[in-house]
């Protein structure tokens, strides 16, 4: 066998290998920046305080208005990880993803590190990718962190059993963490296709800070132009219409076709967002 063979096998093998360690580098460096670990605290906190709210104060009735998900707390703890969702899938965890996202492409232009990570042998487009899985992975974490600090409350604070779902359906405890399970699934797939916006608009400065006051601008825009009956025939195109679409599994059946199309929509999302991440990367004349 030829050195050439040989040579040409051992780079096939360690290629993969150093993606990898470039992947662990860039969450270990995601994961250990105190601004990030300060915000999945933050998020954490949110449903522990909205826990503690409807325990002291009691849950509001329906009578009052209140969406139906806050109207089962307190009768089963479960529905609190619904709940904490539905809030801060609105504001909150978009902007935390927005950061890191914003800041993967942005920061290290602005900090004048991308030149040197461009000169490793994962290229532009292994790069990109690597960064766009660390971002989904910390949609993942944030996501988690949010379910597991209301799910824990909800156990200390309100009763735990089988679940009376919004279709009137009881199903069993083991079923509703299942479904609570598709929520984090779900919605992470919703902050994932955010996270491939953020990126795409990162490519577009050196300045981090433009890349995430942009995707929050957008965001916000979205979500008024959701609410306004004229605008109606819109909703269906707008990210942020479907990251709601998670009540479809406190159904029975669980509404998998709504479900289905708020995915299509988030893939929608990342392949052309991550499209013009990767033409824009690629052809992007890094000088600092």
């Amino acid at each position: 066998m030829s050195a050439e063979v040989l040579i040409a096998r051992g780079r096939a093998v360690s290629a993969p290998r150093a993606l990898l360690r470039l992947f662990g580098s860039e969450t270990g460096l995601t994961f250990r920046r105190p601004r990030n670990i300060a915000m999945l605290a933050v998020l954490a906190a949110v449903p522990v305080l909205i826990g503690v709210v409807l325990r002291t104060f009691g849950g509001p009735g329906e009578d009052e208005g209140a969406p139906a998900i806050f109207t089962q707390v307190t009768g089963n703890g479960l529905f609190l990880t619904f709940a904490a969702l539905s809030v801060l899938v609105q504001l909150m965890l978009p902007v935390t993803v927005a950061v890191v996202a914003g800041d993967s492409v942005a920061g290290e232009a602005g900090a004048g590190t991308l030149r040197y990570l461009l000169t490793a042998p994962a290229g532009r487009t292994r790069l990109l990718a690597v960064k766009y899985a660390n971002a989904v992975a910390f949609c993942l974490a944030a996501v988690t962190a949010v379910a597991l600090s209301a799910l824990l409350t909800g156990l200390v604070l309100f009763p735990a059993g089988p679940i009376t779902l919004l279709s009137g359906a009881t199903v069993p405890l083991l079923d509703g963490l299942l479904r609570i399970g598709l929520v984090v699934l779900y919605v992470t797939a919703g902050m994932a296709a955010l996270a491939a916006l953020a990126l795409a608009l990162s490519t577009l400065t050196e300045v981090a800070v433009g890349a995430i006051a942009t995707t929050v601008v957008l965001v916000i825009v979205a979500q008024v132009l959701g609410v306004i009956p004229q605008l109606s025939e819109l909703r269906p195109y707008l990210l942020t219409h479907w990251w709601n679409g998670f009540d479809g599994v406190l159904r029975d059946p669980v509404a998998a076709g709504d479900m289905g199309q708020g995915l299509l929509v988030f893939a929608a999302y990342t392949v052309i967002c991550g499209s013009f991440a990767w033409a824009r990367f690629t052809g992007k004349d890094v000088t600092c």
